[in-house]
Parts: structure tokens; C-alpha cells; sequence
């Protein structure tokens, strides 16, 4: 029979670090790429530039005709051709000529530079140019971007709109990542019904239908959605056929630290109960499985205990199947007030900073979901500590740099 114990949250999160694995890869289309994670090197199969151009409009000239140019002792050159974006000329400028060319046009032959229209008149085929130039002036070369052959993007990079953009650039319209996770959310509660203003009775609408779907959506991740009554057979059935086509379980409810908690009953009994139970507040109830090589993680069915436990104890483990490793997300703020704690367990404050300071939310329940609304930040209390003392220094969790 699985007996529950309080684990400190370093152990809960290093126990599920250990079981979880990375999903396989897939190859995608890369305007489908952004947020994905590179699961290959990218080598550069072109040059970029692909070849010299004008980095604006102007004149492709030899920057040496132009030495010592001036208003007052302005240089003549000849225009022997015009190049517009995505032509190329056949001309070879020779000394004494200028060919006319719009930004990112070819240089052609022969010219090392662009004077730009600002410090040029030109009166039919003659050019008055009225500014010096140095060689490679006003040039984008060949390859001073990426050159063919080179390292452009290392495996296990979350691509951006810049990432894609030298991604295309090299050659490429697909990349290899890694695949999404296909993770099962699975509420349960006899009690629960979908958002109606015709509730009856005991029922409660089913909120973290919703919740879960997006903070597993902020985590790259696919969720699928389902609700089960609190039945061993149907929550076991549930599981079982959840786990054929998913990578990992989320469930709410039923987790609470006595006889009779459904689900972590069932996970037991279909595989095995890590742990039950952490050192935390709020979210202490949460549990954690593996059946059949896959992770089950199990929420408190009250929605700000399963909000704090998804973002403290799930998130970084469905981060984590993806290939992505995000630095410590913690920054330090002055307390505006005493905030008082127990030794032994880690508290999560809901607060909201704007600027150095933090403020403590009055409001306390795992119930009141107004708290998750008007907060924007966690501050974290180590289990070391008695609280935090009113100006002083403290750790805080930004509900912003917690998402991907």
C-alpha cells in the first residue's frame, strides 16, 4: 500500500528531472518553426548576401574616382547603365563610370562602392559627384552574413522570428525539432459541469478545464481535454486509454493526503506513485507517477493549488520534454511589508511588483482565483525561512518570465 510523505520541492523536482524523456523529432515547414526546438545544427548552404549589393540607392562607382570629392571640387562620372532590385547589369565600370542602382541590386563588376543620391546631380549621362567614398563604402558583400558551409544555429535552440529568418536565409524552408508533447489533461469531479449561469445544487462550475488547457499551451505543449466522475473504474479506464496516444497525464483532483484519493489510488495500481505530498503552500497534495514509461502528474482539484503546482512543479518537467532549458527565472525585490512563513515548507505569495518593491496579496485560499488575477508574480519563501521582513530583499517569480 503506497503511504504518502512530504518531499521538499528540490527532491519532487529532481525525482520527476529523472523520469521524464525527451520526445522524438519531426521535420516541419519553417514558417510553421517559430517556438519550435531545433533538434539539428543548421549549416549554412548558402552564402548571405548571395552576392555583392547595394546596401541603398545610388551610383556603384569606383570609390577611387571620388577621392577628395567636394561641392566645391565635385568629381564627373558617366552613367553607362541602371540596375533595379533583382536585375543584374552587364556593365563593367571602368574609371570615369557610374551605373545607377537601387538597394539591393548586385554591385556589378568592377564597381567597390555606392554613393548615395544625397552627394550626386545628374544631368542626363553625367554624374556630379560631390562626397568622397572608401572602398566597400555603402557594399553588403558576398557571404559577410553567413558564409556556405558555416554553423549557423546550434541543435537545441527555441527558434524566434530573427532564428528564422537566418534559417531561410542558409538554404533552407524546413527544419527538423523537436515534436510538440501531447499531453492529456484529465479533471476530476463528480461535481463539476461547464460554465452555464444555471448552476443547481452542489455544482461547481469546471475551471480548470480552462486553466490548464492555456498554462499547458504556455508551454508549447498540445493539450486534450477530459472530464471524469470520481469512480476508480472510470478514472483507471480514463488513464489507460489516455496514455495510448499521449505523452503524459495532468489530472485534477482527487489527490488530497488521506484514504480513498482516487486518482493517486489509480496510478498506483496502474504503475507507481513517486512521491505524494510536498512541503509547499499552497499546492502540498501534489503527486507524481509513472505508468508504462509515462508521467502522470497529479494537481489539487482546487484551481489555485493546481495553478501554483503547474507552474512550480510542471511546467519546467513539460519544458524539459521538449529539449528546453530556461535559466533560474527569480529576481530579487524589497518586500513592502512582513511576510511571515514556517520552517520546513516552501511558500508561494501571490503578489504584484511594478518597479523594485513587492506586495503581498491580502487574500489566502487555494480557492480564490481573484488572487491569481490580480497578482502578477510569486514571492518565494525557501523552507529555511521564518518569512521576510518588511524592506528587505526577497525572491520573486514573475509570472511572465515563467512562460516560454
Amino acid at each position: 500500500m503506497f503511504l504518502s510523505k512530504l518531499i521538499k520541492v528540490e527532491q519532487a523536482l529532481k525525482t520527476m528531472g529523472e523520469n521524464l524523456k525527451i520526445t522524438d523529432t519531426e521535420v516541419i515547414p519553417l514558417e510553421d518553426a517559430y517556438k519550435r526546438v531545433l533538434a539539428a545544427d543548421i549549416i549554412s548552404q548558402l552564402d548571405s548576401p548571395p552576392f555583392s549589393r547595394a546596401a541603398m540607392d545610388g551610383y556603384a562607382v569606383k570609390a577611387q574616382d571620388t577621392f577628395n570629392s567636394s561641392p566645391n571640387n565635385p568629381t564627373h562620372l558617366t552613367v553607362v547603365d541602371e540596375i533595379g532590385a533583382g536585375k543584374i547589369s552587364h556593365a563593367v565600370v571602368k574609371e570615369g563610370h557610374a551605373v545607377k542602382i537601387a538597394t539591393g541590386a548586385p554591385l556589378p563588376h568592377g564597381a567597390d562602392a555606392v554613393i548615395m543620391n544625397e552627394y550626386v546631380h545628374e544631368e542626363g549621362y553625367e554624374l556630379q559627384v560631390e562626397s568622397s567614398l572608401t572602398p566597400g563604402e555603402n557594399v553588403s558583400f558576398q557571404g559577410e552574413d553567413i558564409k556556405k558551409g558555416k554553423l549557423i544555429i546550434k541543435r537545441g535552440k527555441l527558434l524566434q522570428p530573427q532564428d528564422l529568418a537566418i534559417i531561410a536565409s542558409g538554404g533552407y524552408n524546413e527544419v527538423n525539432v523537436y515534436r510538440k508533447p501531447r499531453i492529456a489533461v484529465l479533471v476530476t469531479g463528480s461535481e463539476l459541469v461547464m460554465p452555464s449561469p444555471n448552476i443547481k445544487g452542489a455544482e461547481v462550475v469546471n475551471s480548470n478545464h480552462y486553466t490548464l488547457k492555456g498554462m499547458v499551451e504556455s508551454s508549447l505543449a498540445v493539450p486534450t481535454l477530459n472530464h471524469v466522475e470520481d469512480n476508480a473504474k472510470k478514472v483507471k479506464n480514463e488513464i489507460e486509454k489516455l496514455l495510448i496516444t499521449h505523452d503524459a497525464i495532468i489530472t485534477t483532483g482527487g489527490t488530497a493526503i488521506s484514504k480513498g484519493d482516487v486518482v493517486v489510488e489509480v496510478v498506483e495500481q496502474l504503475g507507481e506513485v513517486l512521491f505524494h505530498g510536498v512541503s509547499m503552500r499552497p499546492g502540498k497534495p501534489f503527486a507524481f507517477g509513472m505508468v508504462n514509461g509515462s508521467p502522470v502528474f497529479m494537481l489539487s482539484g482546487y484551481p489555485v493549488a493546481a495553478m501554483v503546482q503547474y507552474d512550480i512543479m510542471v511546467r519546467k518537467n513539460i519544458e524539459k520534454m521538449q529539449n528546453i532549458h530556461k535559466p533560474p527565472c527569480t529576481v530579487k525585490k524589497t518586500a513592502a511589508r512582513k511576510i511571515p512563513s514556517t520552517l520546513g515548507r516552501t511558500d508561494y505569495v501571490r503578489a504584484r511588483t511594478d518597479g523594485d518593491e513587492v506586495v503581498p496579496l491580502n487574500i489566502k485560499g487555494s480557492t480564490i482565483i481573484r488572487s491569481m488575477v490580480d497578482s502578477n508574480c510569486y514571492i518565494v519563501i525557501e523552507e529555511n525561512l521564518e518569512g521576510v521582513l518588511e524592506g528587505e530583499k526577497c525572491d520573486v517569480l514573475l509570472y511572465d518570465i515563467l512562460r516560454v
